[in-house]
Formats: structure tokens, sequence, C-alpha cells
């Protein structure tokens, strides 16, 4: 029964462009990952890795209304995270800087949506396991070799959190938080 509630709450994540598929199967593989460890032990699934699934359906509602949020909010997050961002590094926008001119610019637009969505499938995962496999890996090395200074990129991922979060509740906030902190610190 509680599956079929939390399935039911899933359905305003349809709005997100058909990632309400993806998450169904994030669901299955939650559900399928407790079940090949029980298999693989000869065993029935215990009482925690029950629970641990209980919990992750029963936070389902939570973590697609913080996703739905972000989604939504994309552009204006955007707007107030570059705002902020410029603010604290002008020379990024000057002559000569990482974000001057158009093309430039928009490759930085670009990729604080990039960050955003990412912070969204750990939300919807309820771990940061997804962040790392899709999103993390390399990319301190990929920055560098374009010669992108990482502390302007962890500076406007904590703009994008922090213009992220202010759309949120106390509640919400405080669970999408660790995402965010998590692309941060793989940036420092």
């Amino acid at each position: 029964m509680l599956l079929l509630q939390s399935l039911g709450a899933f359905t305003a994540f349809g709005k997100l462009d058909g990632e309400y598929i993806k998450f169904l199967i994030l669901i299955m593989s939650v559900v399928s990952q407790v079940l090949e460890r029980a298999d693989e032990e000869l065993r029935y699934p215990s009482i925690s890795e029950l629970q641990g699934v209980q919990d992750f359906l029963a936070t389902g509602a939570q973590r697609v209304r913080i996703a739905t949020v972000l989604a939504e909010s994309e552009d204006k997050i955007v707007k107030k995270a570059t705002e902020e961002l410029f603010r604290i590094h002008p020379d990024y926008i000057s002559p000569g800087g990482n974000a001057y001119g158009q093309k430039q610019r928009t490759q930085c637009l670009r990729d604080f949506t990039w960050y955003i969505r990412l912070t969204t499938y750990g939300v919807l995962a309820g771990d940061k396991d997804p962040i790392e496999k899709i999103g993390i890996i390399g990319v301190r090395e990929m920055y560098s070799s374009l010669g992108v200074p990482l502390v302007g990129m962890a500076d406007a991922v904590r703009c994008l959190k922090s213009a992220s979060l202010a759309l949120l509740s106390k509640e919400d906030a405080a669970t999408t938080e660790p995402y965010f902190d998590y692309i941060i610190q793989a940036m420092s």
C-alpha cells in the first residue's frame, strides 16, 4: 500500500520532461539492490533493509516536491546565482575573464543548469551516488584543462545553492543542502 501511495505522489514529477520514468526505474533500483544483496547471501531482506525501502518511499513526495520546485525555478535560480557570482568575481565578466563575451557566458549558464539538475538527481535518489556517477567524476580535471578556476565553480555552486534553498521550506532546504555541499566539496 505504501508503494502505491508513494507512486501516486510522484505523478507531479511527470512535468519534468519524462524524468518520471527514470525515477520509477530508480525506485525499482532501490528495491532491486535490496533484493540482490539478500539473494547473494541466500537470505530474506533484513528488517533494516525493508525499513530503508519504506523510508525511501515515505520521503518520496518530499523529494519530488523539491525536484519540481528546482526544475520549475531553474531560470530564476540561475539568474539570481549569476548576479551573485559576478558580484563576488566581477573579473569573470571583464575583458579576459572566463565569462567575458556571449559565448563564454552562455557556457557558464549551461553549466549552472547542469548543477541544478544534478542536485535534483541526488535529491530524488535520496543518495549522492547519482551525482558521483553522472556528474562529478573528472569535473576538476575538466575545468582545470579548460582554464576555468575551480574556486569560481565552487562559488557558482554556492550561489546556486543559496538561490535554490531560498525557494524551499526550511525542511526541504535541509534535505537539499547536502547535495549542493557534495558538489561544492568535489570542486574544492
